[in-house]
């Protein structure tokens, strides 16, 4: 999927089509609390407006944020790779949950590198259907390769560069991704980082997408995946209020 030059309103648009039913639940509440609101005393009435108020806003925000981080921000620009000083000859991998918005960029800012791609997504637990949504939506980058989370089919001190994009969330189970991030330790080079990037469980993911933030894990669960795999946090770039980039290495 080439997505170097993006759409207008891309961002925000593959939030409201990988997860419709959403809204379409928010709505169907609001209209049945203002029928509702026509057979019950007046103090009743007011909370029921308060609510459906309360729930228009909250989506607002959420599509808002969306428009921000997704359309607006230099979030596709992958800037903060610079921190790294990615050699002509690396060997970058690059890993995703099934929805790759990523490797596309990085072959276009590296175009000299070696890429490769990998895929967990495994439907059997990664049950989302906005996932599922998204794969149906756009096909995977050529060549990307199927793989578990507990192996990674690459040799030792292998490679130069991990990238890890708002995928490694989607390792609901912490000995499961401990096993990633373990993964991750032994294909780096000495010398190679890994980068992991990520919405975090915070005050301002909570503002902007409610009870949404917590699909999202805590800057606190992150440090301590880091710490227990024996990696070293190198650097940590705030790339928006609402997104952190982990820079690790052995």
């Amino acid at each position: 999927m080439e997505i170097t030059d993006r759409k207008p309103l891309q961002g925000v648009a593959n939030i409201v089509r990988f997860n419709w039913h959403f809204y379409i639940i928010a709505l169907v509440s609001i209209c049945a609390m203002l029928y509702l609101a026509g057979f019950v005393a007046q103090s009743y009435t007011y909370i029921l407006y308060g609510i459906c108020i309360a729930i228009i806003l909250s989506m607002l925000t959420s599509l808002a944020v969306s428009f921000y981080v997704y359309d607006v921000s230099n979030l596709y620009s992958l800037y903060w790779f610079d921190a790294i000083a990615v050699p002509n000859n690396a060997t970058i991998v690059n890993i995703n949950a099934g929805f790759d918005e990523t490797s596309a960029l990085l072959q276009h800012k590296y175009p000299k590198c070696t890429l490769a791609v990998l895929d967990f997504y495994n439907p059997a637990t990664h049950t989302e259907v906005s996932i599922k949504r998204a794969r149906s939506a756009y096909p995977p980058y050529p060549n990307t390769q199927q793989i578990s989370t507990n192996y990674l089919p690459l040799n030792a001190n292998s490679v130069d560069v991990i990238a890890v994009t708002f995928a490694a969330h989607e390792i609901r189970n912490n000995d499961e991704r401990m096993a990633f991030f373990n993964e991750l330790k032994r294909i780096i080079k000495p010398t190679g980082k890994i980068i992991i990037t990520e919405h975090l469980r915070d005050w301002p993911n909570f503002t902007a997408y409610n009870i949404g933030y917590f699909h999202f894990l805590s800057k606190q669960t992150w440090q301590s995946n880091i710490a227990t795999a024996q990696l070293t946090l190198f650097k940590e770039i705030k790339i928006t209020p609402f997104i952190s980039s982990f820079i690790l290495h052995k």
